[in-house]
C-alpha cells in the first residue's frame, strides 16, 4: 500500500511539474525549446508532387520525366527518402493527376536546400513541357 501510495504521490508530482519554480525563467525556457526540438526531430516533412500530364504527351516522354525525378535523391543529399507511384485508386477523384512522388526532408532547412537545388531546377525544366498541371503539398508528418 505504501509503494502505491508513493507512485500517487510521484505522479501527481511529474504531471504537475513546473520548471520555472525549479529552474526560473532562462532554464524553464531552454527546458522547453529542448522538448520542442526532440518533437521536431520526431517528425519528418514531407513534400508530396503530383503530375497531370498533357494529353498529348508519349509514354517514353512520361518515363523520361520519372527518371529524371526518380534521379534526384542521389544528386540531392538533403532527400532523406523518396518513393513514387501511378494512381491506382477506384474513387476516380485524381482530377486527372496520374503520376505522385513522395519526397522527405528532415527539416525545413534541408528542403530550403532542394528547392532552389541546381538539380531540381533541371529536372523542372524537363517536366515542364509535359506537364498540364502540378499539384505541391508539404506537411509535416505525425508519427505515432
Amino acid at each position: 500500500m505504501k509503494n502505491y501510495i508513493i507512485c500517487a504521490v510521484m505522479l501527481v508530482l511529474c504531471l504537475n511539474f513546473n520548471p520555472t519554480l525549479v529552474w526560473g525563467q532562462a532554464q524553464a525556457q531552454e527546458v522547453k525549446e529542448n522538448i520542442e526540438k526532440d518533437r521536431m526531430s520526431e517528425k519528418l516533412l514531407r513534400h508530396i508532387v503530383l503530375i497531370k500530364f498533357k494529353e498529348n504527351t508519349t509514354s517514353e516522354e512520361i518515363t523520361k520525366v520519372q527518371e529524371a525525378f526518380s534521379a534526384l535523391p542521389d544528386k540531392i543529399s538533403v532527400i532523406k527518402d523518396y518513393e513514387w507511384g501511378i494512381n491506382n485508386s477506384p474513387e476516380g477523384l485524381n482530377k486527372g493527376f496520374t503520376h505522385g512522388f513522395l519526397l522527405t526532408f528532415a527539416s525545413e532547412e534541408d528542403r530550403a536546400v532542394y528547392l532552389p537545388h541546381p538539380s531540381h531546377q533541371a529536372f523542372g525544366k524537363i517536366l515542364e513541357p509535359h506537364a498540364e498541371d502540378v499539384l505541391v503539398f508539404d506537411y509535416w508528418a505525425n508519427i505515432k
